[in-house]
């Protein structure tokens, strides 16, 4: 058995404002599509329906799943879609019931190019919303079904579920879409990967470097891994030019671009040492990006997006000698951490809570700076420990449904308690009471113990005690 996921799954580049709510529904509607596609059946379908449940119907408006469905069934995909063609294009149905008082005419409603080549029409009602039903899979959950207008029965019906990190799984099927494979170093905890690390002489970047060349050659992965810091080092760049107010309703302003200007003008008179001012400056960037429905990589999630591209530059800026080669460690690291986190516990803030999200980032980017900055494994291991352990028990409890408040504040935070955490370790010889492997369990716990309406629902914590208009 290996925990292994690929950086090239883990890391993909999408759009705000939630990979699970966002990425995860486009790509489950564009498979949907796909199979009807595949199967034959496209051109009998007059009518798409889709039920929202759980968390994705709690707070799937103010994260724009319906708008991801709708776009994912025209046949985008998150990694090259142009935000701007995906927003509001649920808003924009019109009405059942401003069409007809009755049972709607056939034909009427909006036109949506199924799969990118079949036109069906659709309005808003045919999105529906169950935030009350948890279907057992996973809390975020929706059904699709085609209809067609000689059966009063679905031409073909499927249920998917958003399991965190824009990864989506079918109802029935044991593993998240995708493909499989083997690694030459397999590993399904710390433990094991520490064993692998002290058995073969080798560092963890080097054990996941190892798993991606085998599954994707070294070119690849070069090319990929470069390119997911291109695309979070463009998405830092934008957020700190970024001004005005966020979309949805809370009156939240971007400050990332007025942070930016403020440490440029102190760095020039050099007033102080401004390197983790600059930190929590690329972490609000970057979130302030996403809660636009900008585009970024998912890391691991997209409510969690900052925490890594905004510790990276921290090293590439304020670290000697820090190179794009170190940069390529520094994801490679993260990712063999991340893959633990979502093979033992989760990614998912519908399922485990902000610590799933947050708590996950910034225990990959601790462990990755750790290895950048000349830390063994056992430091690095000792870094992520130290970073997930200081956020468990941390609620998802986003004001308005938005990924705003708490969300963006708090990706800056876990970027110094990263930078901290790998500060620390490099002081001991990776020595520690608690494991990572202990820590990953208790958050698996933690997540099972606590209650759904601080899981990404927005029925508790801030979310109710803080006006959201």
């Amino acid at each position: 058995m290996t925990a292994y996921v690929s950086a090239l799954d883990l890391f993909t580049i999408g759009i705000g404002p939630s990979s699970s709510h966002t990425v995860g529904p486009m790509r489950a509607a564009k498979s949907f599509a796909d199979h009807l596609a595949a199967s034959g059946e496209l051109d009998a379908v007059t009518r798409v329906t889709c039920t929202l449940y759980g968390s994705l119907g709690s707070t799937g408006v103010g994260h724009g799943t319906p708008d991801a469905v709708v776009a994912g069934l025209g046949g985008a995909r998150p990694e090259t879609c142009d935000p701007d063609d995906m927003r509001g294009s649920w808003a924009a149905l019109p009405s059942a019931a401003s069409l007809s008082a009755g049972d709607r005419p056939a034909g009427s409603g909006a036109s949506v190019v199924l799969g990118g080549r079949h036109t069906i029409t659709m309005t808003r009602d045919d999105i529906a919303f169950e935030p009350r039903t948890r279907l057992p899979g996973h809390p975020n959950a929706l059904t699709l079904s085609a209809w067609s207008d000689a059966s009063a029965i679905p031409v073909f019906e499927e249920t998917y579920y958003s399991i965190g990190g824009g990864f989506i799984r079918r109802d029935g099927d044991q593993q998240r879409i995708g493909t499989t494979a083997s690694h030459p170093y397999p590993f399904a905890t710390s433990a094991h990967l520490i064993e692998l690390c002290d058995q073969h002489g080798i560092t963890i970047d080097e054990i996941a470097r190892a798993n991606e060349e085998a599954l994707h050659g070294r070119e690849r992965i070069d090319a990929g891994l470069d390119a997911i810091w291109s695309a979070m080092a463009a998405s830092v760049a934008e957020g700190l030019e970024g001004d005005g107010q966020l979309p949805g309703g809370l009156g939240v302003w971007r400050r990332a671009a007025g942070i930016r200007e403020q440490l440029e003008d102190c760095d020039a008179r050099h007033e102080r040492e401004t390197s983790i001012e600059w930190l929590h400056a690329f972490a609000l960037a970057v979130n302030e990006q996403n809660a636009s429905g900008g585009r970024v990589v998912t890391a691991p999630t997209n409510g969690a997006a900052g925490i890594i591209p905004a510790v990276g530059h921290y090293y590439l800026r304020f670290v000697p000698g820090a190179t794009d080669a170190g940069i390529r460690r520094y994801l490679l690291t993260a990712t063999a951490i991340g893959s633990l986190f979502k093979a033992n516990a989760s990614i998912s803030g519908a399922e485990a809570g902000c610590q799933g999200e947050v708590g996950s980032a910034c225990a990959m980017a601790a462990g990755g700076l750790c290895a950048v900055l000349g830390g063994t494994p056992r430091q690095v291991e000792n870094a992520a420990e130290i970073a997930m352990e200081h956020h468990l028990g941390l609620t998802c409890d986003p004001v308005g449904g938005l990924v705003q408040v708490p969300c963006i504040e708090r990706n800056a935070i876990a970027s110094s308690t990263a930078v901290s955490a790998a500060r620390l370790a490099l002081h001991g010889d990776g020595t520690h009471l608690v494991s990572l492997d202990t820590v990953i369990e208790t958050m698996r716990q933690t997540g099972l113990d606590m209650s759904t309406k601080y899981k990404e629902t927005s029925e508790g914590g801030l979310a109710v005690s803080v006006p959201d208009c």
